[in-house]
Order: C-alpha cells, then sequence, then structure tokens
C-alpha cells in the first residue's frame, strides 16, 4: 500500500520527474568547463564524472575536500551550485 501511495504522489506532482534546470542563457556565456573543474579542483573536489545534463547544468559526481560523495549540478554561467546531494 506504501509504495501505491508513494508511486501516485510522484504521478501526481508535475515536478517529482522535472530534471533541473540550471540556465536559458546562451552557451557562449558559459564557463569553459575546464576550467570550471580546475576551480573545483583547487577547492578540493575529486571530480569522478562531469558532465552537462538536459537541464543545461554542469553536473559533477565526486568528492568533496572532507572526502564526501557528491552529486552537485551547478548554473555554467555564474557557477553557483543549484543542487547538491552529498552523502555523510
Amino acid at each position: 500500500m506504501r509504495r501505491f501511495l508513494l508511486l501516485a504522489s510522484l504521478l501526481a506532482s508535475p515536478y517529482a520527474l522535472a530534471a533541473t534546470e540550471c540556465t536559458t542563457a546562451d552557451r557562449s556565456t558559459w564557463q569553459d568547463p575546464e576550467r570550471f573543474q580546475a576551480k573545483l579542483k583547487e577547492q578540493g573536489y575529486q571530480i569522478n564524472k562531469f558532465k552537462v545534463t538536459k537541464g543545461n547544468c554542469y553536473e559533477i559526481y565526486g568528492l568533496d575536500k572532507d572526502r564526501r560523495k557528491v552529486e552537485i549540478y551547478h548554473d555554467p554561467v555564474s557557477g553557483t551550485a543549484v543542487k547538491s546531494n552529498i552523502e555523510d
């Protein structure tokens, strides 16, 4: 029953399956991906995977300076984190 209620609530919400949207800015205004990653590495991040999402985000998977596993979506124009998941 719980699974049914969870599934029903997910399907009822239009935002439940929506992708994270970071920017609608033209790609010519985005930060260079290599420089962006270099800045994160200078801050102590270890990047295992980097990609550009359908929502126009720079998404990284890796470890932060405290060696915690992270998944972070960044606005490619400003570089600010839009959404993050950190495992303790």
